[in-house]
């Protein structure tokens, strides 16, 4: 998480390097870094070099990762706020990739090696077909047109459509960029060409950027340090006791948490402005107690008050549900909450606050679990 939050907050200052360069070039070495890593797991290593090498390995993924995310976050912040939505639940599915391939890992009884050699494999793949996508990118003339900087009237033009048409938003937004040519010209003190500020920014965006936080905080700070270990009281030994974790806290909170992001590409509901959408993230600190009151084992201090393995998937299923819509919802919100030409910076401030919510909650996991 450090060097994650580090680059985050760097990356804020590292607009003045082209946005392609900022991708391709972290994309590139993050392939390098997992290309390097597969061929690792089938050459012997001492434990301490080993756990060098994968610390070196983590801080490298993590800081170029960073880069990446601000910037793509960034790039979103200047199409319309349903573009954002791909980019969270693009994390979901990755999530849900993951425990899919725990779960399959652990059905077939591969060595550790093996499926360790799969999981690295598939990342180099999924990262090939990143970059070949992102390639392809610029050559699209919607991109081109949001890119410009010609953004205009575009977000009321599709509150519109939404009203006068039932069409799909890729639909609306192909019908937007046709009649581009009818949209007013930016207003002078809208014109890209003018700096960013980050000072006249924050003030804008502080709410979305402090709930997209706290969301965070609380994710991170209960799962998976909490909800790891606890134990299913229905298993009695049998093939579910091997299962459980995987299925109902890694599968589950990454299947959920994945139609949460998703469900914002349909839904926007509280508003941007809304009291009611940081309302409902402070809620989710009930979620950290009934988490605790489950059957973590082991245990010193509080006693187990939900004992039956549904009470904790349903806690599961709302805690991941909530945390991927709302904080979706918050990414989406905040850069519209400027103009067009700071959109890019409030993006990469927002996933800033994200990452630094992320480290926060990776902090605060020593605390919930230690009062467990």
């Amino acid at each position: 998480m450090v060097p994650l939050l580090a680059f985050t907050c760097l990356n804020s200052f590292l607009l003045w390097v082209p946005q392609k360069l900022r991708i391709m070039g972290s994309l590139v070495v993050i392939l390098v870094v997992f290309m390097v890593t597969a061929i690792l797991v089938k050459v012997p290593i001492e434990p301490l070099p080993f756990f060098a090498v994968t610390m070196i390995k983590i801080v490298i993924i993590n800081s170029f990762g960073a880069i990446l995310q601000g910037s793509l976050f960034g790039m979103a912040g200047n199409m319309p706020s349903t573009y954002t939505t791909p980019i969270m639940s693009g994390q979901g599915l990755a999530g849900t990739f993951a425990a899919f391939a725990m779960i399959c890992a652990i059905a077939s009884g591969s060595e550790l090696n093996d499926s360790a050699f799969g999981y690295f494999i598939t990342a180099c793949v999924v990262i090939l077909l990143t970059i070949m996508s992102y390639i392809l990118l610029p050559k699209l003339e919607f991109f081109q047109y949001y890119q410009s900087g010609n953004k205009g009237d575009e977000e009321n033009k599709l509150d519109l459509m939404k009203k006068g048409s039932a069409s799909c938003p890729f639909v609306r937004d192909v019908e937007s960029y046709g009649s581009a040519s009818e949209s007013r010209p930016l207003s002078s003190s809208q014109e890209p060409q003018q700096k960013p500020s980050m000072l006249v920014i924050f003030p804008k965006i502080w709410v979305m950027a402090v709930s997209v936080c706290f969301a965070f905080t609380v994710t991170i700070g209960t799962f998976p340090a909490v909800t790891v270990d606890v134990k299913s009281t229905i298993a009695n030994g049998g093939a579910w006791e091997k299962y459980f974790i995987p299925v109902s806290c890694f599968l589950f909170f990454n299947l959920f948490d994945w139609a949460g992001r998703s469900l914002t590409a349909f839904c926007s509901w509280p508003g941007k402005d809304s009291k009611l959408l940081p309302g409902l993230l402070l809620a989710r600190v009930l979620f950290v107690p009934l988490f605790m009151l489950c059957n973590v084992q082991p245990r010193y201090n509080l006693p187990v008050f939900f004992h039956h393995d549904a009470w904790f998937i349903t806690f599961m299923i709302l805690f991941a549900f909530s945390n991927g819509y709302l904080a979706s919802l918050c990414m989406c919100f905040g850069p519209k909450k400027v103009l067009p030409y700071e959109a890019e910076t409030a993006g990469s401030i927002m996933a800033f606050f994200l990452s630094l919510g992320l480290a926060l909650g990776a902090s605060l996991s020593f605390l919930t679990r230690g009062i467990v």
